[in-house]
């Protein structure tokens, strides 16, 4: 598939194993362990980044905050973005796409799910 996918939990396993279905489709990773840490990855690395899966509930920055802020930086306003979270309320599903989300996934995270959802939202 080809492309950089940002991963940002604050579970090491989590980011693992994400990791590891998204590089076996050929995509290229870069983790974070919170919004803060998410933010600071991209504007520090170089090339288009394709999407952005992130958590809500983690340190320092949680995705509702993270996802607000790349929606306001005109770079960032249209990248896909799905949350992936252990919430399953509606409301929390209901502010995580009023704070910009494309998807909301509760986890756990089923293999062929994301990577189905991933070439959606790319168009792939």
């Amino acid at each position: 598939m080809g492309g950089k996918v940002l991963i940002v939990d604050d579970s090491e396993m989590i980011r693992n194993f994400h990791s590891y279905i998204l590089k076996s489709i050929g995509l290229e990773i870069i983790t974070a362990l919170d919004g803060a840490d998410a933010l600071e990855k991209i504007y520090g690395s170089d090339g288009e980044l394709l999407i952005c899966l992130t958590d809500i509930n983690m340190p320092n920055m949680d995705g509702y905050t993270l996802i607000e802020r790349l929606r306001e930086d005109p770079d960032y306003e249209d990248l896909p973005i799905i949350i992936i979270s252990t919430e399953e309320e509606l409301q929390d599903k209901q502010r995580g796409f009023e704070a910009g989300a494309n998807l909301y996934i509760v986890k756990p995270t089923e293999p062929d799910e994301l990577v189905e959802n991933i070439r959606m939202l790319l168009g792939r």
